[in-house]
């Protein structure tokens, strides 16, 4: 029988920074329906990777020194080797750098142009760099990006538009007939309400501020804007062809069975993506998931807070396996979950170490103490045992019923329900006391044979969630994992084999000891790191020529987002021209007639074509740089000694 394909896919990474727990739950979540599925049944093409253009990563680059494709090859990279850290599953790592992608995207675009989806306009309004959107003044919220909350800058120029207007009321049809497309239902209600009803605006789709970018074949002065360009990847890395000849990979696994996002960017899945496929011609994802964020106590994650917490930092601390549990268990459906040392720490003591572990581990060694490892037939039921077997002969379509609906937290729960009766089966049956017994050895045999079925039950279903730890059960159950078929009935325990050795699946965590090693690494590494020079003699300090002077005026550099050009009053009675590249942190009309101390002994040097005559003195630290100004009391032409 053919296996019934299924697509999958998380969002494409942002390559502006290293990834945080947050932003790896989704893999992880995803690779968890991955694995789950291909453990029932079906052929399951699972797709991630980076998203690598924009306005925010040129800026990033050249903050750097490097190349934007120097800069995003090396956050691709992190962001993989955190994905394959976390044990992750996919079939395919993409990137939309890749020459497949960028030759796809122009051929799209030209083809929307070409039918009159897109046309030439210009837009001016509010952008959010960090969010790569644009807002009108009324979408704003107390003046800062909706979406994120910060800042946002006054933007025109030149651009092409999609006409979003032409498929709103088709999109709104679709999602009105088919109510499980987007999930969670709140997601969908803030779609329809907050953006479908009210009226959609043309989408701007390429930029002329910034190059780097797909550029656009037929006006190589804009470059495709970052969400045709992003949102695309889901097609063109899966074989689709915009001239029509996709290939069998396309035709086999598309339209996606899911798009597993996050729900700060929902509105670009469920608005502007389904309307590019429609404008294609093409099928829409069977669902679109946004799931809920992992916050750090009350707020989302910041470098600027202080309060990111690393995937690499956890599995350091804790193993993959641990950090996997806790970001699938302790995120709800459609809530916030929230993250902390402690609350993991809580979490791997009470339930991975003692519900999980301590049942393996015990049951093992009782199977090695009074059987010498051998597993004994079950040949003296008692009705206590009923419980247990139906419990765990149900597990299977429990756990199917809460994957159906992508609940993988409670689907989690079904299995360590049968983790905890277990427990209370050891409890209930109390081997102990059988072992006593010469004439209880059937019942102990038949305790022992039952507890190990109910073990090999979780393990295979544990799979999915928990791979590595799955497998180290395996090994001390002394049994391949047979999968999900074998659960059909409760016999799978080979009688007259052996079991493996018992061995500690999770040791119990010293918390107060290991918070108290956490903050230390902390203060280290987040204690002030102040660098100097290799020392100079006298001589050569007072070679440099520090001057006083005047700013008479400022203006930005034409076709340079880094120069201020400056004229300056240097007390020789004539202007002296400096360029300087700190227009990010001043706007010119900040500095004219302010009191600054330039470096005017330098060989006069070409920037952006015109001549700079010097330096201006700044400080920087922890990326903020600030002039060196003095009072307006002291004169042009003064000099520092």
């Amino acid at each position: 029988m053919e296996k019934k394909p299924y697509y999958i896919s998380t969002a494409i990474a942002y390559t502006s920074a290293k990834p945080h727990i947050g932003n790896t739950y989704e893999i992880v979540l995803a690779d968890a329906i991955a694995r789950y599925k291909r453990m029932t049944g079906y052929d399951v093409y699972f797709q991630t990777g980076t998203d690598e253009h924009g306005l925010k990563i040129e800026q990033k680059a050249a903050a750097a020194g490097i190349t934007p494709q120097a800069y995003v090859d090396g956050v691709a990279g992190q962001i993989k080797d955190i994905w394959d850290l976390m044990n992750t599953t996919y079939d395919k790592f993409v990137r939309t750098t890749d020459a497949e992608h960028t030759a796809k995207v122009q051929k799209i675009f030209q083809k929307l142009y070409e039918q009159g989806d897109i046309y030439k306009g210009s837009y001016k309004g509010k952008y959010c760099t960090p969010c790569e959107s644009f807002w009108t003044e009324s979408q704003l919220v107390n003046g800062c990006c909706p979406d994120c909350g910060r800042p946002v800058i006054d933007a025109e120029e030149e651009a092409y538009f999609f006409r979003m207007s032409k498929y709103a009321d088709r999109l709104m049809q679709y999602i009105e007939e088919h109510p499980d497309f987007i999930q969670p239902e709140s997601r969908k209600n803030e779609m329809v309400n907050n953006f479908l009803k009210p009226g959609l605006q043309d989408l701007c789709v390429s930029r002329t501020s910034f190059t780097w970018g797909i550029p656009v074949t037929f006006d190589d002065k804009h470059v495709i804007y970052v969400w045709l360009d992003a949102l695309t990847n889901y097609i063109t890395f899966c074989g689709y062809d915009p001239d029509g000849n996709h290939d069998a990979h396309y035709k086999r696994f598309w339209p996606a069975d899911v798009h597993l996002i996050g729900k700060d960017i929902i509105r670009f899945h469920t608005i502007y993506w389904p309307i590019f496929l429609m404008a294609l011609g093409e099928e829409l994802p069977k669902q679109v998931f946004g799931h809920p964020w992992l916050l750090v106590g009350d707020g989302k994650m910041s470098k600027s807070l202080g309060n990111v917490i690393y995937a690499d930092d956890l599995v350091e601390l804790f193993g993959v396996d641990a950090v996997r549990y806790y970001v699938l268990h302790e995120m709800p459906f459609a809530n916030d979950g929230v993250i902390s040392y402690e609350l993991m720490m809580e979490r791997i003591n009470s339930d991975l170490a003692n519900v999980l572990g301590n049942l393996v581990n015990r049951t093992i060694a009782m199977t090695h103490k009074y059987f010498d490892g051998k597993i004994c037939a079950p040949t003296a039921a008692e009705p206590v045992d009923e419980e247990l077997r139906a419990l765990a002969l149900a597990l299977p379509a429990a756990v199917e019923a809460k994957m159906k609906g992508l609940h993988v937290a409670d689907a989690i729960d079904e299995i360590f329900t049968l983790l905890r009766r277990s427990n209370k089966y050891i409890d209930e049956t109390m081997p102990w006391a059988l072992a006593k017994d010469e004439n209880a050895r059937e019942r102990l045999g038949t305790v022992l044979y039952n507890l190990l079925e109910s073990i090999r039950f979780a393990a295979t279903m544990l799979e999915a969630y928990l791979p590595a730890t799955a497998g180290k059960i395996f090994e001390q159950l002394g049994v391949d994992n047979k999968g999900v078929p074998s659960l059909a009935s409760f016999d799978g325990m080979p009688v007259g084999g052996t079991v493996g050795t018992a061995e500690i699946l999770f040791n119990r965590i010293d918390i107060p000891k290991v918070l108290a090693e956490i903050e230390e690494k902390h203060a280290v590494q987040n204690a002030p790191k102040v660098t100097f020079l290799p020392d100079i003699d006298f001589d050569t300090f007072c070679k440099v020529d520090m001057t006083v002077c005047k700013v008479v005026s400022c203006e930005n550099v034409k076709k340079s987002e880094k120069l201020l050009k400056f004229a300056l009053d240097d007390g020789s009675g004539t202007p002296r021209q400096i360029l300087s590249g700190i227009a990010k942190y001043y706007k010119p009309e900040e500095l004219v007639g302010k009191t600054v101390v330039a470096v005017t002994n330098l060989p006069p040097r070409k920037m952006m074509g015109q001549e700079s005559r010097g330096m201006l003195l700044s400080a920087e630290k922890d990326g903020k740089l600030n002039l060196v100004m003095l009072d307006d009391a002291i004169e042009a032409g003064a000099k520092f000694c």
